[in-house]
Order: structure tokens, then C-alpha cells, then sequence
């Protein structure tokens, strides 16, 4: 089923290998399909090229510049950021845009906690992300009365018009956190749905804990106190 009114922001670098069949599955959803690329080396534009993407290139600030342009590029009322690695199942779309069709949210984030996952296990740096995405969570929480399982997971979908007024100016993935943050702040209606995590089918995540967490806590704060 393919939805009029969606964009769906497909976030990539050097994703040759799995942008394929990523965009395969999205295309079954809609034709306004926006890749932001961070300038690939590889064949990730050429592919996306082939799907009738529309490509546009960032600025190498971070995967925050990268959402940020898409949020000003979407042509249409609902915007979805899915990463192009494979960890996202683009079969999740029409799970995550249902309430806010069903004018229940205007921002619905993937949930990890209660779709499972295949990376947030089994390793030291694992288990500390999972400590420190819970830390952030709670703190969420108990900031605005709301129960959500998790803050950090980049699969959501958004109204575009929600997304533009936030004003979000992180450069990093501390941006999933502001926009959720943002999002509560501002009186909007946010929910979250159950998404599996899959592993990356090729290479590793550039995240290190060791050099972002401080970038974290200090958005973490910003956001919640000011």
C-alpha cells in the first residue's frame, strides 16, 4: 500500500551494500523517497539513483545535519527517518505513521525495548549504551510524565510540520533525543510502537560511547532544564 501523503528519509553513508534492498522495500510505500547522503564513496548515490530517490548531500557534520536537511526537503505531510545499514525493516512503516493517521500522535518513535533487538546485547559497549539510553529515558519521563521504553532509536515517523517547528540544531545522533525531547516540551502528542533492531548486515557502527557521551549528557540536560 502506498501512502500519498509520506516521505520517508532514508539517512546513508557508504551503504552499498544494504541501500538496495532497503529502498526495494520502501518503494512499496511511497514515491517520495529523499536519501541524504554524507558523501559516499562507494556506490550508495548510483544505487539510490536507480530508485528515483531524490539525493541530496550533507555537510560531514553528522547524522543530526543529515536529518535536519531532511526535515526542510520533505514534500509531504509525514515524514519517516529509516537508516539505510539494515537495521531498520522498512515493513515497520505502516506501524509507525498508524497513529499519527489515527490522529493520535504527531510523532510516533520505533521501540527497541519492546520489539527487541540484536545489537543492544552480548558486548561491554552494548551494555553500556543500554544503561545510558535507559539513564536518558527515565530522565525523560520523569521530566514530563510520559512512559516511553526508550529515546535513542533513529527509525520514527514525524509530521513534517511538527518537525519544523522543533528548530532542532544538534549535529550528531544527540539529535533523536532532542527531537523527542523537543517534541514533549512543545505540548505534541508522542507514542511509541514496538520495532526490531536488526544487525548490520555489513561493517560497524562509527559510534563510539567513549567520544560522544559527554555531547550526550549535555543535550540530555539542555533540553530537559531549558
Amino acid at each position: 500500500m502506498k501512502y500519498q501523503n509520506l516521505t520517508v528519509a532514508v539517512i546513508a553513508k557508504n551503504e552499498e551494500k544494504t541501500i538496495g534492498s532497503i529502498l526495494q522495500k520502501v518503494k512499496k510505500y511511497t514515491d517520495d523517497i529523499l536519501v541524504v547522503d554524507g558523501h559516499s564513496t562507494d556506490k550508495t548515490k548510483g544505487i539510490a539513483k536507480k530508485f528515483n530517490a531524490r539525493i541530496l548531500l550533507d555537510s560531514g557534520l553528522g547524522k543530526g545535519e543529515a536529518i535536519r536537511i531532511a526535515i526542510k526537503n520533505a514534500k509531504k505531510e509525514i515524514l519517516i527517518f529509516i537508516d539505510a545499514d539494515g537495521s531498520h525493516d522498512p515493513c515497520d512503516i505502516p506501524k509507525l505513521i498508524k497513529p499519527i493517521l489515527d490522529k493520535q500522535a504527531d510523532h510516533v518513535s520505533g521501540s527497541r525495548a519492546t520489539g527487541g533487538s540484536d545489537e543492544l546485547y552480548g558486548s561491554l559497549n552494548n551494555f553500556i549504551r543500554k544503561i545510558g539510553n535507559d539513564l536518558l529515558t527515565i530522565g525523560i519521563n520523569y521530566r514530563f510524565g510520559v512512559y516511553l521504553t526508550e529515546s535513542q532509536n533513529g527509525f520514527r515517523a514525524i509530521k513534517t510540520k511538527v518537525a519544523r517547528s522543533l528548530r532542532l540544531t544538534e549535529d550528531i545522533t544527540t539529535i533523536e533525543e532532542e527531537m523527542i525531547i523537543k517534541t514533549l516540551k512543545s505540548g505534541y502528542k508522542m507514542q511509541e510502537v514496538p520495532t526490531h533492531e536488526y544487525k548490520r548486515a555489513y561493517g560497524k557502527s562509527n559510534i563510539r560511547i567513549r567520544d560522544v557521551w559527554l555531547r550526550y549528557l549535555y543535550c540530555w540536560l539542555k533540553n530537559l532544564l531549558f
